[in-house]
């Protein structure tokens, strides 16, 4: 007997379909798998003998061929085991099931005929709408996920015999999605932060615009503070941002939700991981960092005591917005679209510029410990800032600061004007404008015209300096309600540029 049935394989964070060919033949009893299966697949075949045989079916001692087409695609992973187990089921009963070959199938079978969820159910729903499919048969696990995307429908099932109820009767309950949304609750607040209003001020900015930011500061001077609080104050995930940020967390078997993710990631690596955990990779290749916090926030802390090779490898996600993983023969490719906070100590000891405390350190050390951090890495980075230590009657008897909710409305109509701007461009900050977008979008009024060329002869600002203080200008007068650039945005941008800060010698 000869049965198709729809399944998909995951690459990337994109599905494919995949047709499951199911021959029982007369023959020597054996079980074949072929298409360019994975290990995980061709072990496929003793999850499936065992788990049928447990749920009280007689398993067919005939000769079984399974083709998973096309076959120029590499298969990977448990989740065909559903698809096979119930072609293999529908064989031994000789059922004509035709409304099936319109559903898509996954799933992990146990040894008991129980089935477990898979990865990537998100990005395979999606697929089977893209299809034109109508609908997708997932283990019961993962049926939020899938039913997050709603023009298609969802049947769950929780071992064999639900899936051979399935066959006989057809489909007669569809899932709905259990989860929901709840206002976003976090654990810190700009409200508990007393002092630090200049970088307070940049945080806004950088959030508003999404630009990467760069805190310098000795030890214990609330860096690491601030940069916590800053997914408070960026703008809820729209849908499209949403599906995207799950599908990430979905392949990388990192969903701890059960529908969809609706907080913008804040991914915190420690300084010693390396540059794949950085940017992705391994065999199969898997999203990093960089590509766990797209929609999100990336967070840096003591930037120089990352490995060279993994920062400097972080310029191409952060320039491109995409990270390429090449194999042999395939292409992956990982959105990284993320704003990235990094914070640092001024010099080895760190109180280089403490109030308090005297640096001890050389001007060679000093200098050697600046070079750790590229510049073109630090061309790359659009706000940088010294955190000082907060005195002891700000502490004490300062009056709270601005409540996150307070900050993000200002974001949130900053991020609603540059929305609108660049609509059907691909980006939707001005941190992603490319140089032919700065003269259409940075209109300068004479003054400010006057100060950037000033600013571009006395500081030897690059090319790409230039275009980075326009585009942290133009996110100033947006949050200002400013059409056109000032001198006074213009000289704030300044203020904020990282080169100008490490060439003084002071960091």
């Amino acid at each position: 007997m000869f049965n198709i049935l729809k399944s998909g394989s995951l690459s990337g964070i994109d599905g494919n379909v995949i047709d499951v060919e199911v021959d029982i033949s007369r023959g020597l009893p054996g079980f074949s798998i072929v298409g360019l299966p994975d290990n995980a697949v061709k072990e496929s075949k003793e999850r499936v003998r065992t788990a049928i045989i447990n749920s009280g079916h007689l398993f067919p001692q005939n000769k079984i061929t399974i083709n998973l087409a096309p076959a120029g695609i590499r298969k990977e992973g448990a989740g065909f085991d559903l698809p096979l187990a119930t072609a293999i089921i529908m064989s031994i009963y000789s059922m004509e099931v035709g409304w099936i070959s319109r559903y898509m199938i996954v799933g992990e079978l146990a040894l008991t005929g129980e089935i477990r969820p898979v990865n990537g159910v998100l990005s395979l729903a999606i697929t089977a709408k893209e299809a034109g499919l109508e609908g997708i048969i997932v283990p019961e696990e993962n049926g939020d996920e899938a039913a997050a995307i709603n023009e298609i429908k969802v049947v769950t099932v929780k071992n064999l015999e639900d899936v051979f109820e399935l066959l006989k009767n057809g489909p007669a309950v569809f899932h709905e999605q259990t989860s929901k949304k709840e206002e976003n609750r976090y654990l810190y607040d700009f409200a508990e932060v007393r002092g630090h209003e200049q970088a307070k001020r940049a945080i806004e900015i950088a959030a508003a615009g999404g630009h990467n930011i760069l805190m310098v500061g000795s030890p214990g001077s609330g860096k690491t503070m601030l940069a916590r609080r800053i997914p408070t104050i960026l703008p809820e995930l729209s849908r499209e941002e949403s599906i995207e940020t799950t599908k990430i967390f979905s392949v990388s078997n990192m969903l701890s939700v059960s529908g969809l993710v609706t907080e913008r990631p804040f991914r915190a690596p420690h300084s010693s991981c390396s540059s794949i955990a950085l940017v992705g990779g391994g065999n199969p290749p898997k999203p990093g960092e960089v590509s766990l916090a797209h929609n999100g926030v990336l967070f840096l802390d003591e930037l120089p005591e990352f490995s060279r090779n993994a920062l400097e490898i972080l310029r191409q996600p952060m320039e491109d917005g995409d990270v390429s993983i090449s194999r042999a023969t395939h292409t992956i490719r990982y959105p990284s679209n993320f704003m990235l906070v990094a914070s640092m100590n001024p010099c080895p000891c760190g109180y280089l510029f403490d109030r308090k405390r005297e640096c001890l350190c050389t001007h060679q050390a000093v200098q050697k410990y600046q070079q750790k951090i590229s510049g073109p890495l630090l061309d790359r980075i659009d706000i940088s800032i010294i955190v000082n230590s907060v005195p002891y009657e700000d502490l004490r008897g300062g009056a709270s600061g601005e409540s996150s909710a307070e900050i993000r409305k200002r974001v949130t109509a900053a991020r609603a004007v540059q929305r609108g701007r660049f609509e059907g461009r691909g980006f939707f900050t001005n941190a992603g404008m490319q140089a032919g977008d700065l003269d259409k979008f940075c209109l300068l009024d004479p003054d400010a015209e006057l100060l950037m060329k000033q600013a571009m002869e006395k500081m030897a600002i690059s090319t790409r300096g230039y275009s980075r203080i326009l585009k942290v200008s133009r996110t100033i007068a947006d949050l200002a309600g400013e059409e056109q650039i000032l001198k006074s945005h213009i000289a704030e941008a300044v203020q904020y540029y990282n080169r100008a800060m490490f060439n003084s010698g002071n960091v």
